[in-house]
């Protein structure tokens, strides 16, 4: 409104779409699965990722990134010299993009979810991740607080490796705080809009801004 002039009555944000999925069925092994998914872009933070968990040697974790590798190769080369460098390629698994099928297969997997972006305008795979049931880690960049639920997970500042390496040592080692938020994770997964729902309020947004005659059709957001 400020940047453009558009009044609010013109403006109606419709978020992106979560289908109901499988809750995650997450690791009996001992060893927490933690995963990201997201292309390995600079907004992702994921050098901030990489050095948090170069702080946690200790406990027992693995790591899945999913996410485009070609938007920006420099960013990628330079993601796995530092996975090498901190002397975590036994840990890391950097798979580039993969089908949905396999990214359902990951959630399922998957004990919490970590994003460590350093903006995001909604954060589709934030909702997918509530939608499985899944503690989320991420941070207060952008949108996250409004798309992650209160109770679903922990939050801390963008860039700060240091936050982010406590709130993961503290939800690795302690399964039943992970419980906690999971079990918030599966309720709050019941009010996500359906892929419907968005195409609903969507539908909506436009016959409203027919119905008053603008010239020019209403301004429409989606978040993504």
């Amino acid at each position: 409104m400020a940047d453009y002039g558009v009044p609010s009555q013109r403006i109606s944000v419709v978020r992106p779409g979560t289908d109901p999925v499988q809750a995650a069925l997450g690791s009996n092994d001992g060893i927490v699965r933690l995963l990201s998914v997201g292309s390995v872009i600079p907004v992702k933070g994921y050098d901030v990722l990489i050095a948090a968990l170069a702080m946690l040697e200790d406990m027992p974790w693995r790591l899945t990134i999913a996410g485009d590798r070609t938007r920006d190769p420099r960013v990628a080369a330079t993601l796995d010299a530092e996975i090498e460098a901190r002397g975590l390629g036994g840990r890391v698994e950097v798979l580039g993009a993969v089908p949905p099928e396999r990214i359902d297969e990951l959630f399922l997997a998957s004990d919490l979810f970590v994003l460590a972006s350093r903006f995001e305008g909604y954060g589709m795979a934030l909702a997918e991740a509530t939608a499985h049931g899944i503690p989320v880690v991420s941070t207060t960049a952008g949108a996250i607080p409004q798309t992650v639920s209160a109770g679903t997970g922990v939050l801390v500042p963008p860039n700060d490796a240091g936050a982010l390496a406590s709130a993961l040592r503290r939800l690795i080692s302690n399964p039943g705080e992970r419980e906690r938020l999971a079990t918030n994770a599966r309720a709050a997964a019941r009010r996500l809009p359906t892929w419907q729902d968005s195409a609903r309020l969507f539908v909506r947004a436009v016959e409203t801004g027919r119905i008053r005659g603008a010239t020019r059709g209403p301004f429409l957001r989606l978040n993504a």
